[in-house]
């Protein structure tokens, strides 16, 4: 059960007013970040600007999020040689003399007022639609004390922020070439060593592995944090019980075994709403469990990022739903498919139920039936190629060199990014590796069953237990209203349960699959 939405304003809301505000730990993995300067729901609503994009301080009025970045500096070199910003409805003018720079130093006090609350505040070069790049090393170098002083601990005449002093930036490349990237990088992190305080220095790269805009940038530079996109993409979160689609896994080793950063943050890219992105969108009840089995399982997971305030805010807050997910995350049970067989007993007249669970991290197609054999047909294919465990190609999905599709029956390899570009088309993109092959395939699943004898005269999917067989001595009552984090014990209607993640007010046995039911208290 999630927080209401007036409920964990209420709370956090007293604790920042009564309590010391924790400093930003980049080392968590409970972190929100969520971008802001867009005005995204503004921009698909734009009858309804009650409700579009609010001043940066107006999201920092609670502990739900942790970073924001600005987006978007969209351009390096503009007139006066200078950058540009982009921040939507947010500071339209004026703009700095001689340059298309503009001066919103307004915002400088909004900024602070993020900061002092705990928050880190960074700007984002880039975006779907910037112009960003070098033409060489010297130039990439040299541009890093134009960041600096604009933005950072330098100072200039044309700061737009004022006197604010953002937190780093973040590197959100969608296209161009990545000359200079690791040279600029490497300068700017020298200029933040010498500095007052802790800076920090992201990326937003797009989930197909590598992302073809930054991916040997980071391989080469030691980025802070990752805030991998998993939307509008094959591999978005909409996929995630694919494993041919899903690659969280991918970027976890990437992380472990590639970056120059053993402790670089991987985090969780996702639409902060249904509008806020092609695809990608998932609810929270969905969510929630994603973030909570990736968390438990990878030791670089460093939270989520969303797109982007305005959306969440106008999405009943999915920000909130988010950071519940984050706090009651720590240690999450494995995925489960239940499978329910009704079978008789040769030694008596009742029938007994079995329930199997299959712990899988594949896809699995579960069939209930009363009969106590059961038996796996082949998939076979003809042709030269093997096909097996290859996704279909899509149109809208973007591809990456190397990467494998079946297309008209054959298995095809991208020869370097490609997208809506069918395979055998005009472009090129694609090798054509023959037909695929005749290969029978059987999946092979660990079972682990656990067998519960019931004395109903009914059989279902949930057995009926009437004898004790578990030891309820010293566990409380479950009690509406009470928090409850992932493994916690209670009884309730003579049973013993323990809860499978973060639950508040959701009854055990109830739909939401919050509990386990340990048994009958003895």
């Amino acid at each position: 059960m999630m927080f209401s939405k007036s409920r964990l304003t209420c709370v956090l809301f007293l604790s920042f007013v009564t309590r010391t505000i924790a400093q930003f730990n980049m080392s968590s993995n409970q972190n929100l970040a969520v971008y802001w300067g867009q005005n995204s729901y503004g921009a698909v609503n734009p009858s309804d600007p009650a409700n579009w994009q609010q001043p940066i301080s107006y999201y920092c009025n609670d502990d739900v999020i942790d970073t924001i970045p600005i987006a978007f500096l969209d351009e390096f070199y503009s007139t006066g040689n200078l950058p540009s910003i982009n921040l939507a409805n947010t500071c339209t003018s004026p703009l700095f003399p001689g340059t298309n720079l503009l001066n919103c130093s307004s915002l400088a006090a909004d900024i602070e007022y993020c900061q002092a609350a705990g928050k880190i505040v960074t700007i984002s070069l880039g975006g779907a639609s910037g112009s960003v790049g070098f033409t060489n090393d010297t130039e990439a170098a040299a541009y890093a004390q134009t960041i600096w002083d604009l933005f950072l601990e330098g100072s200039s005449s044309t700061r737009p922020f004022g006197s604010a002093v953002l937190d780093g930036i973040d590197m959100d490349i969608e296209g161009g070439s990545q000359t200079g990237f690791v040279s600029f990088l490497s300068a700017l992190r020298t200029l933040m060593d010498g500095g007052s305080k802790p800076y920090y220095i992201t990326a937003a790269p797009q989930c197909p592995y590598p992302d073809a805009y930054i991916g040997t940038t980071l391989n080469e530079f030691g980025f802070d944090a990752v805030y991998v996109q998993f939307y509008n993409n094959y591999c978005g979160l909409t996929n995630y019980d694919n494993p041919n689609a899903w690659d969280y896994s991918i970027w976890a080793n990437w992380a472990t075994t590639i970056s120059p950063n053993p402790d670089v943050k991987v985090y969780i890219g996702a639409p902060a709403s249904s509008t806020a992105a092609g695809s990608g969108y998932v609810s929270p009840s969905t969510f929630t469990p994603i973030i909570q089995q990736t968390m438990a399982e990878y030791s670089s997971f460093g939270g989520v990022m969303l797109w982007d305030a305005s959306q969440a805010y106008e999405n009943d807050r999915y920000d909130i739903s988010v950071k519940d997910a984050l706090l009651g995350g720590t240690s999450a049970p494995p995925s489960t498919t239940t499978i329910t067989t009704t079978t008789t007993s040769t030694t008596t007249t009742v029938p007994t139920t079995t329930t199997t669970t299959i712990i899988t991290t594949v896809p699995t197609t579960s069939t209930t039936s009363t009969s106590t054999t059961s038996s796996t047909s082949p998939t076979t294919t003809s042709g030269t190629g093997s096909c097996a465990g290859v996704a279909a190609w899509q149109t809208g999905v973007a591809y990456v060199g190397g990467d494998e599709v079946t297309y008209g029956g054959d298995l095809w390899t991208a020869n370097w990014w490609s997208e809506d570009d069918v395979p055998g088309g005009v472009s090129g993109d694609w090798t054509n590796n023959g037909a695929c092959a005749t290969t029978p395939t059987t999946t092979s699943t660990t079972v682990s069953t656990a067998i519960t004898t019931s004395t109903s005269t009914t059989s279902s999917t949930s057995p009926t237990i009437t004898s004790g067989t578990v030891s309820c001595a010293g566990v409380a009552a479950w009690q509406t209203g009470a928090a409850y984090v992932g493994g916690d014990e209670v009884t309730y209607g003579g049973d013993l349960w323990t809860a499978n993640w973060w639950s508040e007010s959701d009854v055990p046995g109830g739909d939401s699959g919050d509990w386990t039911n340990n048994g009958a208290c003895v």
